[in-house]
């Protein structure tokens, strides 16, 4: 078996649409933009050029993108990349750029849940481990307080920014 695989960063071209399948595995699906400047050499003007994207996400990664995921966010996608081709309305030859996606990880910031938490600013991942339950919120059991990071995950204590304590003896 061979398949090709393709890792895009761009927008979200609309709200992501949530669907099951007949034997109710969850499927969600957006588009992404992804823009490339390039500057003519003869002229040496520069010309955009935008690629559209159509993504499916299956599984637990398709509700949790559902949920979190917007118009205009922009995200990371990793996974399966095939074209399509296909007949338009007007009677034209078009082709579909589709990938399948592994993992999706959204490259916007979090809203700070409280002032203490030093990961708010991390971005949200969709394809591995869950870190925290549905909406961001920790799970029983996870510590909470101001030494927790925000999100209640609690796989990697991190430390205040100004804490460099540990990088004192280097020698650089």
């Amino acid at each position: 078996m061979a398949f090709c695989k393709v890792s895009i960063i761009g927008n979200l071209g609309r709200d992501p649409e949530m669907r099951y399948t007949p034997s109710g595995r969850p499927v969600t699906q957006f588009s992404v933009a992804v823009n490339q400047s390039t500057k003519n050499q003869q002229t040496g003007e520069w010309t955009e050029e935008t690629d559209w994207f159509r993504v499916s996400v299956f599984g637990d990664r398709a509700e949790r993108a559902a949920e979190q995921l917007r118009k205009g966010n922009r995200v990371f996608v990793d996974g399966r990349f095939r074209t399509r081709e296909f007949e338009g309305n007007d009677g034209q030859k078009r082709t579909s750029l589709d990938v399948t996606a592994d993992n999706v990880i959204s490259l916007e910031k979090r809203p700070r849940e409280d002032e203490a938490g030093f990961g708010a600013g991390a971005a949200a991942g969709y394809g591995g481990p869950p870190s925290a339950g549905p909406g961001g919120t920790a799970g029983p059991g996870a510590p909470t307080g101001p030494g927790a990071p925000a999100g209640g995950a609690a796989a990697s204590p991190r430390r205040a920014p100004s804490d460099d304590s540990e990088f004192d003896d280097l020698p650089f």
